[in-house]
């Protein structure tokens, strides 16, 4: 028991320990982001306000836009794609999965390019997206991930749902939005909580888009912060308002994602 104790005391402060820092940091008026600190040595808001001249809330509001607008319309691409690969049948539906699959395996740095000159001079339309925050949105509205956990989770939904429905005279609408959704809780509640962390921590994608700093979001403005005359302070409690919004979907939705997570596990 002593050993056992030890051991997660251990995992503790290794899991626990940057948070810690941060936490306290973000309240310390001359923190050391070396040592561990429970307790602020100098408790102060200075830092949050010199953040504030610095623009925080102007980064933390494009922040928030780009993660409800992408996230919106990744959810609603993966349910209506998923169901399609998991509920329908057609010529290439493999293949799609497929295709899907592979753009899990690529890296951001493989597609900047490519995607830097698709966001320039967009296909058909012929306008440009650079500088906009629709150029930040539109690129997450697709996801492998969350369209492969949605289309895995539809197949294991009983066919005989369906054709009771159907009987009873529901048509393709009333089907996808009354009975297989409302049974997806636990798959969104996973996508949901994936694709906010996804997307809230997009590095690479506002470089690309970005024509000044001013459309940063906070993820890519914390660089920014860094000076040898404010001291790490003033990162922290940016970074510190970067981090509390994932947590705030992580505990909003903490039952949907573990069930979603152990629907696998219990089935059969």
């Amino acid at each position: 028991m002593a050993l056992r104790g030890l051991l997660c005391l251990v995992a503790l402060l290794l899991f626990a320990g940057p948070l810690i820092v941060l936490f306290s940091g973000a309240f310390d008026k001359n923190p050391d982001p070396t040592r561990l600190s429970l307790i602020p040595n100098s408790p102060t808001l200075s830092n949050f306000t010199l953040a504030g001249d610095r623009g925080v809330w102007h980064y933390l509001g494009n922040s928030l836009v780009i993660a409800g607008g992408g996230l919106l319309l990744q959810v609603t691409v993966s349910v209506f794609a998923a169901y399609a690969l998991a509920r329908k049948r057609f010529r290439g539906r493999a293949i799609v999965s497929m295709l899907f699959l592979m753009t899990m395996m690529l890296p951001e740095e493989v597609i900047a390019i490519p995607l830097s000159l698709v966001i320039g001079d967009v296909p058909v339309l012929h306008i440009s997206l650079k500088g906009t925050l629709l150029g930040m949105i539109l690129p997450l509205g697709a996801w492998g991930f969350s369209i492969f956990v949605m289309t895995e989770f539809m197949r294991e939904l009983p066919v005989e749902l369906e054709e009771a429905a159907r009987i009873d005279g529901a048509g393709e609408l009333r089907i996808f939005s009354q009975i297989i959704l409302p049974l997806c809780r636990p798959a969104l509640g996973v996508i949901t909580v994936f694709g906010f962390i996804m997307i809230w921590d997009q590095y690479l994608l506002p470089l690309i888009v970005a024509n000044d700093p001013s459309d940063y979001p906070l993820s890519v403005a914390l660089s920014t912060f860094r000076s040898d005359t404010t001291g790490p302070g003033l990162v922290l409690a940016g970074a510190l308002l970067a981090l509390l919004p994932s947590l705030v979907v992580f505990v909003l939705l903490q039952k949907s994602l573990m069930r979603g997570m152990t629907a696998g596990a219990l089935k059969g």
